[in-house]
């Protein structure tokens, strides 16, 4: 039986991980990055204030960061202005991996038990009584709004600490061809088989997919099995016409391996 072809579509600097989890677990990965992460630079627009923000952690009660992406950036920034962590900042993150990327670099951080994303996060219950409170964002320049509002909703003053840019990347139609179509040879020198399911883990993701599949009209490509990380992704999937979307237990690269095979193993077993 051939392997399953799974359609990996996170950043190139990202993708290894997932890539490999998936291999060892029978599967062929194939990659298709749909975004590409680009730190802001001394020399970009909004760095002087993102600089400003850094220097004046110990001005804030809260740091969120909201993805591994913050979490290498904006320590990278962290680092550069405080040889020491400021005393007395109360650190969170969105996800398990984000809370545990920044545990290997030897802070605490509290993440919600319930979920991946800014609303889980906002129930918690340190973010309940925040009147008082400064809360700095470590974030994607343009990241969705939820959190900040809410949080200003609550009486908390909120600043953005924009820390990179994500784009699209370019392919051209014989690109996504050779990858998504059953057009390609593997490395036997034998025809690979179509692919079984294509893995987002973002809405940011999702619209550029379907704006690659639109302009190079690949639209058959809306009825691939689509595993996303969260029921907002999943809404967001049904409104642009997937149909075959399953939502796994969470955004992580173990639990997305997981919910694709067991889907692929599902569908060969009826």
């Amino acid at each position: 039986m051939p392997k399953p072809r799974i359609l990996v579509t996170r950043p190139s600097h990202q993708a290894a991980g997932q890539a490999a989890l998936l291999e060892s677990l029978g599967a062929e990965p194939v990659l298709l990055p749909l975004l590409e992460i680009k730190p802001v630079e001394a020399s970009d627009e909004g760095f002087n204030l993102l600089k400003s923000r850094v220097m004046d952690l110990d001005l804030y009660h809260k740091v969120i960061f909201i993805s591994g992406n913050a979490v290498t950036y904006g320590i990278d920034l962290i680092d550069q202005y405080w040889p020491q962590l400021p005393v007395g900042v109360e650190w969170l993150a969105i996800g398990r991996q984000t809370a545990a990327q920044l545990d290997s670099l030897g802070i605490t951080a509290t993440q919600s038990p319930n979920g991946y994303d800014s609303e889980a996060l906002l129930a918690l219950p340190q973010l309940q009584q925040i009147t008082t409170d400064r809360i700095l964002i470590m974030r994607g320049v343009g990241g969705r709004e939820t959190l900040a509002e809410q949080l200003s909703q609550r009486g908390a003053r909120v600043d953005y600490a924009d820390l990179y840019r994500r784009t699209a990347p370019h392919y051209t139609s014989e690109q996504i061809s050779s990858i998504i179509s059953n057009t390609s040879i593997n490395s036997a020198g034998t025809r690979a088989e179509p692919l079984s399911a294509v893995l987002i883990t973002s809405g940011e993701a999702l619209n550029n997919l379907t704006q690659l599949i639109t302009e190079h009209n690949f639209k058959q490509f809306l009825h691939t099995t689509l595993v996303v990380p969260s029921e907002r992704v999943a809404r967001i999937a049904a409104e642009l016409g997937y149909t075959r979307v399953i939502t796994a237990s969470g955004p992580d690269n173990q639990a997305m391996a997981e919910t694709v095979l067991s889907t692929i193993d599902m569908d060969d077993r009826t």
